[in-house]
């Protein structure tokens, strides 16, 4: 039978039925299916949630409906309430409440910790008002993982006090020197957390660390445009070993320690407790990091996890080159492509000046040029959490020149003049960048190194006998610094060039 007549067959004879009729057939079926267990992603219930996402009519019905389907999926209970205007979402740890009017309307969503009272959550109304139940389902998702913990419910609780413990310590980090006037994208660049949002109802902690000079530029033109960073979530996970969490704040407000950085009060077991979790810094996507910097994590907090998850990565074969892990992530967040075939050679295009191709030499042998990709670093102290964002910023300043040179044109499309550079990994957080100079057939070259994620050093190497670049070190370090890109870098260089071959 062909689609068309199907199609007709099922319209002729459901069109007598309303909707609501059909919706309860549907959601009968979901919950006794014949002959087969129920399957989170079969086909009925991805036929549910498309009828749902269609209804042009919002009703009582739906919006309740639409609720327990959801939190069934999550692995949450759910529950009616009589006069159908209350939907109750519950596990052994948390609740939701979500009040509706008879139309269907969200009037309120509250939520509740185990011993704790309700509190409104304005971003779970905002996501059911606007009918976004991804949004709402990713919150369920994240308040249930939160009690994934080893240990009885008093153990799970005692989990979830330390979590607050360590989010206000962070939020009281945050505060510390800050002034009134400070901006958003200073915070981010500078402060001592990065900027940090403190979790809201379902919506967990979160801290910006690094933002990019094109992302800056790109707020600075759009006043109110939601321009967003690299980020990382605040949690708590569990673990097979015991680690010492604090169940109280730590920070000794007001009080910096000798070496300037924020002062905290002894671990001691009166403020502590072992518990099988650990916190950790959360990341969307995976961050691809030397080995040596994922060493130098793990020395800060003292997590063998990590470790332990890198050495994981090398005996499965899942380290590789930073430069290649670097480029693999870059065209999947730019472009969204396959990854099964490796590339290095890629097309720039900019205005002004004749297109670039960057060849990326990742085929080094060296250690210290090997990496991993990170999606959570581990710790059990607040004190850790500075030196980490600090070192994660240095290691996405470093990936984000890098990537710069990544774009989604492997092939030059067309007949123009073209500039030819290959860039190559020097030692730990420096690369070279060979081009051929503009006057002579001679190689020049472009070390730089990311001292820090606000410092960078450039050096310009020339034959002896080649004519002038007009390029000084410290010019070079201020276009690089100022759009962290090294095409724009490169052609500054060639600009300079120019204007010394046409003044000559």
């Amino acid at each position: 039978i062909s689609t068309e007549d199907l199609m007709e067959r099922l319209h002729s004879k459901y069109q007598q039925k309303p909707w609501t009729e059909t919706l309860k057939l549907v959601h009968f079926c979901m919950q006794k299916p014949l002959g087969q267990p129920a399957s989170p992603d079969g086909p009925l219930r991805s036929c549910m949630e498309k009828i749902q996402r269609t209804l042009n009519a919002r009703s009582l019905f739906c919006v309740t409906n639409s609720l327990e389907s959801l939190s069934k999926q999550k692995g949450l209970n759910a529950y009616v309430s009589p006069s159908g205007t209350t939907c109750y979402i519950s596990s052994n740890m948390f609740y939701i409440e979500v009040q509706l009017e008879k139309d269907g309307r969200v009037v309120d969503v509250k939520l509740a910790h185990l011993g704790e009272a309700p509190v409104v959550c304005d971003d779970l109304v905002q996501h059911l008002r606007m009918n976004n139940y991804d949004a709402f389902g990713k919150i369920l998702e994240h308040l249930s993982h939160l009690y994934k913990t080893p240990g009885n419910s008093e153990m799970k609780a005692k989990t979830y006090l330390a979590l607050e413990a360590l989010e206000k310590d962070l939020y009281s980090m945050a505060l510390l020197g800050r002034t009134q006037d400070v901006n958003r994208v200073t915070e981010v660049l500078h402060g001592k957390v990065g900027h940090l949002v403190p979790r809201t109802g379902g919506t967990p902690m979160n801290i910006e660390f690094y933002i990019s000079p094109y992302q800056v530029l790109e707020a600075e033109l759009n006043p109110g445009s939601q321009v967003c960073g690299t980020k990382a979530v605040v949690t708590v996970e569990g673990t097979d070993t015991l680690h010492k969490l604090s169940l109280s704040p730590l920070l000794v407000h007001s009080q910096a320690g000798e070496d300037g950085n924020p002062a905290f009060w002894p671990l001691t077991d009166e403020l502590s407790i072992e518990l099988s979790a650990f916190f950790v810094l959360k990341f969307d996507q995976p961050i691809p990091m030397s080995s040596s910097t994922i060493e130098e994590i793990q020395r800060l907090t003292g997590m063998l996890e990590l470790v332990l998850r890198l050495r994981i990565q090398i005996t499965g074969l899942k380290l590789a080159p930073l430069f290649e892990l670097i480029v693999q992530s870059t065209l999947q967040e730019k472009c969204n492509e396959d990854m099964s075939t490796p590339k290095s050679c890629f097309f720039v295009s900019l205005p002004d000046c004749p297109k670039h191709c960057y060849f990326i030499n990742w085929s080094s042998e060296k250690s210290d040029l090997a990496g991993a990709l990170v999606t959570k670093i581990p710790f059990s102290h607040p004190k850790c959490v500075p030196g980490v964002i600090e070192i994660l910023r240095h290691q996405v300043a470093y990936n984000s020149l890098i990537s710069s040179c990544v774009s989604e044109k492997h092939v030059n499309e067309d007949d123009s003049e073209v500039l030819y550079f290959e860039v190559t990994p020097h030692k730990n957080s420096s690369f070279s960048v060979f081009f051929l100079h503009p006057r002579k057939e001679n190689l020049a070259c472009v070390v730089i190194d990311v001292i820090t994620s606000r410092e960078v050093q450039c050096c310009l190497h020339l034959n002896p006998q080649d004519p002038t670049l007009n390029s000084s070190d410290d010019f070079i370090a201020r276009a690089v610094k100022r759009c962290m890109s090294i095409p724009v870098a490169m052609r500054a260089i060639f600009r300079r060039a120019a204007k010394v071959e046409a003044d000559s």
